[in-house]
């Protein structure tokens, strides 16, 4: 169950419920040009396959690799996500910098989430092959970038979800369990 866009302060260092940045990368959404659809398209993802308890803490920021390894530093070490989902700046315009200020604060990159996002994505679109998603852990945190598109987004996390859980838990995060109705998270063993 998700609390909303909110921060919550009081719910900050919670033994049990999990804490989900959702980050969305934009020069015009950030400067309010346009209405981002990227960041409700994750939260209503989130809200359909996690079962247990949860937060969001969603921000805006503008493209740059500087802007994102800071956010992303902001929601892994100072507000405690265990999850952090990225959308946008995956491309190969000049501004599209996600993965590398992803790269720039991550100590063990997954490069399996990327390679499993394009090849789903291939079925839909032929342009899959310029995306640069990447995702990464940083301490107790899971990070993935994911693409801009809120159809994109929908096949992606569909993709990768089942095992986002066991991820978590091999790092240490606070745990999430999902709607098995909508998704199977892979343990091994179970």
């Amino acid at each position: 169950m998700s609390l909303g866009f909110d921060k919550s302060e009081n719910v900050v260092g919670s033994k049990t419920l999990a804490r989900i940045g959702i980050l969305v990368v934009s020069d015009r959404a950030s400067r309010g040009v346009y209405e981002d659809k990227s960041g409700k398209a994750v939260s209503d993802f989130l809200e359909r396959v996690i079962r247990s308890n949860w937060i969001v803490i969603f921000k805006i920021i503008p493209d740059g690799a500087e802007s994102v390894a800071n956010a992303l530093i902001e929601l892994s070490d100072r507000e405690g996500c265990d999850l952090v989902l990225t959308t946008g700046g995956t491309g190969p315009a000049p501004r599209d910098l996600t993965p590398e200020g992803t790269r720039m604060v991550i100590g063990r990159e997954l490069a399996g989430f990327g390679e499993l996002m394009r090849r789903v994505s291939l079925d839909h679109v032929p342009t899959a092959i310029l995306s640069r998603q990447t995702a990464g852990t940083r301490n107790r945190s899971l990070i993935v970038n994911l693409p801009g598109r809120p159809t994109a987004i929908d096949v992606c996390l569909n993709a990768i979800f089942p095992a986002i859980p066991y991820c978590l838990e091999l790092i240490g995060a606070r745990p999430i369990e999902v709607n098995s109705d909508v998704c199977i998270a892979f343990r091994p063993g179970a």
